[in-house]
């Protein structure tokens, strides 16, 4: 056995042999699995082996398709066979929300270039006939749904990854993972220590146990996931004797999927009696092993099955497959570089191996060697999970998931498992005074409160929800007086030290403002995609404050760890912040009757301390409603106090509290981008609009600066506009197609209300070309072609005198 490498794969499973492939393909050939027992060992060998492209996230759903279309070129570079069936699938809709979500998945596909389409009850008995379609409104039909032989698959990984110069070591158990002073590893199995200069942890079930030997606690958790396999069934034989083989089925209302196996048929089921497996630790002796039959937990979806299905009830059961799967809290991978770790690397809770296999090892590949994968990925990002998280929280969502994992997705859904979890001190009092909470991150925040005859529970749905009234008091309230919010939700980072402002003038791509003043600044990546859009606040020369994304903490705080300096300090500061905005045209006389202080001189982009009735606060004149505003930042400890202060004073000018609901609202108002919305690493600044906050008359050769330099000079294929849609019931969510002179030209980002214009607002990419004022336009909506134009003028505000003045 070799005793150095570049790059140690932990885990033999098809995730791990993908990675190990990729890594070569891409010109790394020094590299190596440990595998201690034989590869598919864990989940692989016994998974049902399906892959289809469906997924929420169109940035994952590509990756799905990659996955796909990558089997081929494996069986052509290996010669070995992945045992592929692309028979198709539908997935069923028996209700106006599941098929209203199928109608969104279908728009998404438009501009991805996927085939998908729409059937009704006819064209599924005929493309899928076992299926009994009574109470079926339709279904979405993909083509490239189908499955594959798994053990075949991964060996076929394992081939190509050999052939590019990798080595894989079975029966070698990992023992113990060791971090020397330059950042390099020393990995300890039962045959030798290796010294690697880089690990990735791809150990499936038993992933938690691999990452705690590094002290790294990974959110997975495993669940018990049964299917059955049937005897013989006439109707499929037929279908075999005419030259075919039935599709996949997935119906949502039974919590099945379904497909053809042999003459019979395989069906599995995500049932809600689930169970969660090897809650305190997968063991070490498990492996080419299945867990006990368990009909009970199963006992309703097989019912449920015999009536969709009717030929399922006169078939026999041939073999049950019964074995963990390992899942994150909310479904997705976790991929990419550990925060806080050199040279660590995560490839783990991959359930879904031989849909997302595929896009996994290519991510990771092209992050471990060109620095950045080439698609936003921040869905499977590792670092979309705080410190914050336990084992305690990812067990119930886990579960959740799992129970959830062929339900509807509703766009403003908020899932109760394991909440509340984080809040503020304010959570009680806002609580008593109606508070209608989502999470953010863990933490609870407030999307609006509930008055008399006002529903306290928003009901999910791809439509306006009932929280519409609601959510348009609120608006009214900030623009007609003053609205208080809380800003918990906001990432807060300090930098300080001496070379603070260098460091600052380097990281950021925008004017790094004076003592006193705030700039508002994109975040580049060293592609020149956005990384971050940022407040910098000036408190001293050698004293800053940043603020962004809440959920976006972690990501940004391990790229300013990569990025740190001598003479520079960051602490991220998120949960040690807290505070209030309030906003509307009499904010500013609420905040001066809170202080001894004037500030009839604050301007719009100052930052001050002051006292606030008796707390010491940071306060910055800003606010993303658009409106006149402030940003009240203080210890977590005088929230309580600081709130009763700003609250006494707003009372005589009719303040009211309000919440994410109308904030959503209001920032469209004024066009305002949100991250991961109309920001993310899929975009670059002159693309997004955010070029106009890029110094390029500072010296400094910022990160990015040369992408945006040439964009500069040469604008990019596509802008982000808004517009006003002509629609009914249903606004824009993101990613609906956008439709000029019959064709896709283009997709939205997001959407919504303006309760204040009483208009539906979009926001999305078009052709450069294409973009003019008035540019009319057709948006698909839930399956609806609903006329729009581009607008450039602001609905609120147009000249920001109020914002401003």
């Amino acid at each position: 056995m070799q005793t150095t490498t570049r790059v140690a794969v932990i885990g033999g499973g098809v995730v791990g042999c993908s990675v190990l492939y990729h890594l070569t393909k891409l010109g790394w050939s020094d590299v190596m699995l440990l595998e201690r027992s034989e590869l598919t060992s864990g989940s692989t060998w016994h998974a049902a082996g399906g892959f289809h492209t469906l997924n929420g996230d169109t940035n994952m759903a590509a990756l799905q398709g990659y996955t796909i279309r990558l089997y081929k070129e494996l069986e052509e570079i290996t010669g070995m066979s992945c045992g592929l069936h692309h028979v198709g699938g539908v997935t069923l809709a028996d209700n106006r929300d599941r098929f209203d979500m199928l109608l969104a998945e279908r728009a998404k596909h438009r501009f991805m270039g996927l085939e998908t389409e729409i059937v009704g009850p006819d064209e599924i008995r005929r493309i899928a006939p076992v299926t009994n379609t009574d109470g079926i409104i339709g279904a979405l039909y993909d083509p490239l749904d189908g499955h594959l032989d798994p053990s075949g698959t991964t060996h076929a990984y394992a081939k190509a990854a050999r052939m590019g110069g990798a080595s894989i070591e079975t029966h070698c158990m990992v023992r113990e993972t060791r971090q020397r002073t330059d950042g390099t590893w020393d990995v300890v199995t039962d045959k030798g220590t290796i010294h690697a200069e880089h690990i990735v942890n791809a150990g499936g079930l038993w992933a938690r146990e691999v990452g705690a030997m590094a002290g790294v606690y990974f959110p997975l958790h495993p669940m018990e996931h049964q299917y059955l396999v049937t005897d013989a069934i006439p109707e499929i034989e037929a279908i075999i004797d005419a030259g075919g083989e039935h599709p996949h089925v997935m119906d949502p209302a039974g919590e099945s999927y379904l497909r053809q196996e042999g003459r019979g048929l395989c069906i599995g089921f995500y049932e809600q009696p689930c169970k969660p497996w090897a809650v305190d630790g997968t063991p070490w002796t498990f492996g080419h092993e299945l867990l006990p039959d368990d009909y009970d937990k199963i006992a309703d979806s097989i019912d449920f099955a015999y009536r969709r299905f009717p030929v399922l009830e006169r078939a026999g059961v041939k073999s049950v497959i019964h074995g963990p799967f390992t899942f994150a809290p909310d479904g997705n991978p976790l991929v990419g570089p550990v925060p806080g770790m050199r040279n660590y690397w995560s490839a783990c809770g991959v359930m879904a191996g031989f849909s997302q296999g595929g896009g996994v090892g290519l991510t990771l590949a092209q992050w471990m060697i060109e620095g950045a994968p080439e698609r936003d990925v921040m869905a499977m990002d590792v670092a979309r999970f705080g410190d914050w998280i336990t084992p305690g929280y990812t067990r119930p969502k886990v579960i959740e998931n799992y129970q959830k994992r062929f339900s509807v997705s509703y766009p403003n859904e908020e899932l109760p498992a394991a909440r509340p979890n984080r809040t503020t001190p304010m959570y009680d009092i806002f609580s008593e005074m109606g508070a209608v909470w989502g999470q953010q991150y863990g933490l609870e925040v407030t999307n609006y409160f509930a008055e008399a005859g006002e529903p306290s529970f928003e009901t999910p749905s791809f439509r306006r929800s009932d929280a519409f009234a609601a959510t348009g008091r609120e608006v009214r309230g900030v623009r007609e007086g003053v609205g208080i919010n809380e800003v918990h939700n906001f990432g807060k980072y300090r930098v300080s030290g001496p070379n603070a402002r260098a460091w600052l003038d380097r990281i950021m791509a925008g004017r790094i403002p004076q003592p006193g003043r705030l700039s508002l600044t994109p975040m580049l990546n060293h592609a020149g995609k956005l990384y971050g859009d940022f407040t910098v606040s000036c408190l001293a020369e050698d004293e800053f404050r940043l603020t962004a994304s809440y959920g976006a903490q972690v990501f940004h705080m391990r790229w300013f760890e990569m990025h740190a300096e001598d003479g520079v300090t960051i602490e991220n500061a998120s949960d040690k912040l807290t505070g209030f905005q309030i906003a509307g045209p009499v904010a500013r006389d609420v905040l001066a009757a809170c202080t001894r202080t004037d500030i009839s001189d604050m301007r719009f982009l100052d930052v001050r301390r002051l006292v606030v009735g008796m707390t010491d606060c940071i306060v910055q004149r800003v606010s993303y409603t658009g409106d006149l505003g402030f940003e009240i930042f203080c210890d977590p400890m005088a929230q309580r106090n600081l709130w009763w202060t700003l609250w006494q004073a707003g009372k005589p000018h009719g303040m009211i509290p309000f919440g994410m609901r109308a904030m959503m609202s209001l920032r469209l108002d004024r066009f305002f981008g949100s991250w991961m919305r109309e920001y993310s690493p899929d975009y670059t600044a002159a693309e997004t609009g955010l070029d106009r906050f890029i110094s390029f008359r500072k010296n400094t050769d910022f990160i990015g600066r040369s992408t945006a330099e040439v964009e500069r000079e040469t604008p990019p294929s596509r802008k982000l506009c808004a517009f006003i849609v002509d629609a009914d019931d249903a606004d824009v969510n993101a990613y609906e197609p956008i439709w000029l002179d019959g064709e896709v030209v283009g997709y939205c980002t997001s959407g919504g209300y303006s309760h204040y214009a009483q208009k539906s607002v979009a926001m999305g990419f078009l052709p450069t070309a294409k973009v003019a004022d008035g540019r009319e336009v057709e948006i698909e909506i839930l399956g609806q072609m609903r006329k729009a134009h581009v607008v450039s003028t602001p609905l609120f505000d147009p000249e920001a005198l109020r914002m401003r003045g």
